[in-house]
C-alpha cells in the first residue's frame, strides 16, 4: 500500500458517514483495524459481532486514499441508544456494572463514544491515528446532537484526551481504570463533558476543532513534529436529513444490562 505525495507530502482524504448508508467502507474498516490489533498481539478478537455497521447509532471516520482503494485508518462514534450497548459498555460492564447507570444517566442529554480508533503503519507518524481523528471526531459531535462523549483509553492517550478537553470519570472500575483488551494491558474511563464548547481543551486543540467545524469541508495542511500531511476533509454528514437523534436514544429503554452471550474469553474490538 503506497501513500500518494503531493509537494512531497501524503494526501489523504479524511470523510464522515453513518455505518448503515456505506456498509462497503464498514466492512473495510474492520479489516484494517482487525489486521492493527493482530500485528500488536491481540489475536483472539471479536467485534460484537460487527453488529455495529447494522446499528443507526453509529458514525465512522475514515482516512483513505483519494480514490477510496485504500484505508490507512479510522475512529467511530457510537451514540447512546441505538440497537447497542456502547463499546465501553460491552467491554467494561462484566467489570462493573455501575458504567450501565452511568451512560444512562447522560444519555438523556445526548451522549455517545469515540471508539475504534487506528490507523496503518504506512501513515504511522503523521496524528491519523491519535490527533487528527481525534479532532474531527469531537468536531462532528455537536451535529449530530450530542453533549458529551465517552472513551475507554490506553495509557499513552490519556495526554491526548485531556488535551482535547476529557477528564478521568473516577466513578467506575478501579478509579476510572479496567484491564482491558487483555490483562496486561490498563484502560481508562474518559468524558468529554461539553463538546459543543470544549472549555478545559487546549488553546491549540479548540481553535483546530472549531476551525474543522466551520470549514466542515475542504484540504488542511496538518503538521505533527514537523511532518506535513494533506487532509481532505468531508465532515459534512450530507446524509442526516433523517437523523433523529431523540428516537435514537429511545430506542433503549433503560440502562443496558450485561451480555450474558459475550464469552470472557474474547476480547472486543471496541
Amino acid at each position: 500500500m503506497t501513500l500518494i505525495l503531493k509537494n512531497g507530502r501524503p494526501t489523504v482524504r479524511l470523510r464522515a458517514f453513518r455505518a448503515i448508508d456505506d456498509p462497503e467502507t464498514c466492512l473495510r474498516f474492520i479489516k484494517g483495524h482487525e489486521h492493527v490489533l493482530t500485528s500488536i498481539g491481540v489475536k483472539k478478537v471479536t467485534s460484537s459481532k460487527d453488529e455495529w455497521m447494522f446499528n443507526p447509532a453509529a458514525f465512522v471516520l475514515i482516512v483513505e486514499s483519494m480514490d477510496g482503494s485504500h484505508v490507512y485508518g479510522g475512529a467511530r462514534i457510537h451514540v447512546a441508544g441505538g440497537t447497542q450497548a456502547l463499546p465501553i459498555e460491552e467491554a467494561t460492564g462484566m467489570m462493573d456494572s455501575k458504567i450501565f447507570d452511568l451512560v444512562w444517566s447522560y444519555a438523556q442529554q445526548g451522549t455517545g463514544e469515540g471508539c475504534g480508533l487506528w490507523n496503518s503503519r504506512e501513515i504511522a507518524g503523521y496524528g491519523i491515528g491519535s490527533i487528527f481523528l481525534t479532532r474531527a471526531a469531537i468536531a462532528i459531535a455537536p451535529r449530530i446532537g450530542l453533549k458529551t462523549l465517552f472513551a475507554l483509553c490506553a495509557p499513552y492517550t490519556i495526554n491526548l484526551t485531556k488535551a482535547v478537553g476529557y477528564r478521568q470519570e473516577t466513578g467506575v472500575g478501579n478509579n476510572g481504570t479496567f484491564y482491558y483488551p487483555k490483562l496486561d494491558l490498563l484502560a481508562t474511563t474518559m468524558i468529554l463533558d461539553d463538546v459543543e464548547n470544549l472549555p478545559t481543551a487546549s488553546d491549540e486543540d479548540k481553535e483546530a476543532i472549531f476551525s474543522l467545524r466551520k470549514m466542515a469541508e475542504g484540504p488542511r495542511i496538518e503538521v505533527l513534529r514537523s511532518k506535513e500531511i494533506e487532509i481532505i476533509y468531508d465532515l459534512t454528514l450530507n446524509n442526516l436529513k433523517d437523523w433523529d437523534l431523540n428516537a435514537i436514544i429511545n430506542m433503549a429503554s433503560g440502562p443496558r444490562k450485561v451480555d450474558n452471550n459475550t464469552n470472557p474469553n474474547d476480547i472486543l474490538i471496541i
